[in-house]
Order: structure tokens, then sequence, then C-alpha cells
């Protein structure tokens, strides 16, 4: 039997988070109902459907209606509230590694240019988009920046580090959102990157040009890589055709909250 596009657990996530209906003191039409709406949006970040083409058998609403759940949504912040309950789920049962942190960056396209995009200089000059991103040692996504394809790595890891929310995990303590150690790839050889490291409790493992050889960069860091990949099985984000930056960020961050889940599901 096919496993639903919004299962049970998966919406009671996200319902608890969603903001109440407006009021409609004029009556008219009947807005699509939340679960439907949400269910519209899953398929298309799913399966790259363009939103006019979501089929109206699915019961779902037109596209457009599904599109613009998913801007204000993201406008009430729910979708980085939903990946962080589930991060701190995770980190309440001890299934966050924070021992080892990975990170990367990885360029997709952006068809229709746009706020957060730049040309990429590894494609022609095209316009593209950087999805930063730093894991834990098991490759959940603890927190990911968005910006234009021409940003050289380095100067936005400080900004990807603080994308990580504080985690709490039920017990006594501060909450936690540092890793003890954090591994990243020649790109990131700078001092200005170790100190900005150093500054925020982090012990930096950057590979260092011209000294370590390849063969032992990727031991640790093809975490990084792979949660990249994980990202990409969701055939809304290979390549960016939202003009709208706030669109494309809903959809990586809702993307990162499925890969969690399954994580919760994985080690929990």
């Amino acid at each position: 039997m096919a496993r639903p596009l919004l299962p049970d657990d998966l919406w009671d996530e996200i319902a608890p988070l969603l903001p109440p209906p407006r009021p409609r003191p004029k009556g008219g039409r009947r807005p699509i109902a939340n679960r439907a709406a949400l269910t519209g949006i899953l398929f298309v970040l799913r399966s790259g459907l363009p939103w006019e083409m979501l089929p109206a058998e699915m019961g779902c609403g037109s596209g457009m209606s599904c599109w613009r759940r998913l801007r204000d949504w993201q406008a009430a912040g729910v979708w980085g509230r939903l990946h962080h309950v589930l991060l701190e789920r995770l980190h309440a049962a001890g299934e966050i590694d924070w021992n080892r942190a990975c990170l990367d960056s990885a360029s997709v396209p952006a068809k229709k240019g746009g706020p957060a995009t730049g040309p990429n200089p590894t494609d022609r000059g095209k316009p593209g988009t950087k999805r930063h991103l730093v894991t834990d040692a098991r490759g959940t996504p603890l927190g990911f920046r968005l910006s234009g394809a021409n940003r050289h790595d380095s100067i936005m890891m400080a900004a990807t580090l603080d994308a990580v929310p504080p985690l709490r995990s039920g017990r006594r303590g501060r909450p936690r959102r540092r890793p003890d150690k954090l591994h990243a790839d020649k790109a990131y050889d700078a001092r200005p990157r170790r100190q900005e490291c150093r500054a925020r409790g982090i012990v930096p493992r950057i590979a260092r040009k011209g000294i370590e050889s390849s063969e032992k960069l990727g031991r640790h860091r093809w975490v990084v890589e792979r949660t990249h990949a994980w990202f990409n099985r969701f055939r809304r984000l290979p390549v960016r055709y939202e003009r709208r930056s706030d669109i494309y960020e809903a959809f990586t961050s809702l993307a990162a909250s499925l890969i969690t889940l399954n994580q919760i599901k994985r080690f929990c």
C-alpha cells in the first residue's frame, strides 16, 4: 500500500503550528481545508509539478490556493517552527550527534532569477542559488541559509552556523545549538572562518589548502553531501523555479523537516 503524501504523524506535528483562519465577515466561498492545502503543497514539493498542473481530483483546490497557503505559512514562521520542533524531539531522545558537524553548500539553477540569486561561475554565469547547510554527524539538517550562487562559501559560514536553533532537551540545563567540532572543506580555509568557529565554542576542522590530501578530506564530511542529495530527492528543489525567495525557502525548510522526521523514525 502506498504511503500517503500527508501521513497522520506529520499532520499531528504541523496542525498545532498553523495560524487560525482569517475571519470572513462577508461570507463567501469556504476556503480549502488546511490538510488538503498541505497535501497539495507536498505533492508539488515531491513531484516538481507546476502549481497550475495540480490535479483537481486530489481535492486540494487550485494550485494558486495552495501557493498562497505556502506563502502565508512561511510569513507566519510555520515551516521554521516545524523544523525546530522536530529537531527538539530528536535532541530530547539523545539522537543528535553533536560531536561533529559538517558544513557545505550546493548550487541550483534559478530559472527566473530573483532575490538570493547570482551568476553561477560553474554554470557559465547563469542565475543560480546556493543552499548552505550544516548537519550533525548523522546527516540531520540542523540549519541552512540561501544566497546567490556567486557568493563565496566561506562568507556564509557564520550565518549558517547561527541558523541552528537553540534546542531544549526537556531536562535541566541550557538549550544546545553548537556542535563540538565542525568539518568543512578547503573552500572555508581562512583564518577568519576559524575565528568564527572558536568564537562560538566550536573546534574548527577545516581542510588546509596544499597540506592535507584529498583521500582524508571526505572521511567525515560525506554526510552533508548525502543530505544535499536527500534534499534533491524533492523534485521542486534541484531547480529553483520560484522568482520569490521566500517560496523557495519555504520549500527548503519543509524538506528539512521531512528529512528530520525520517531521522526520528530511524533512530527513535
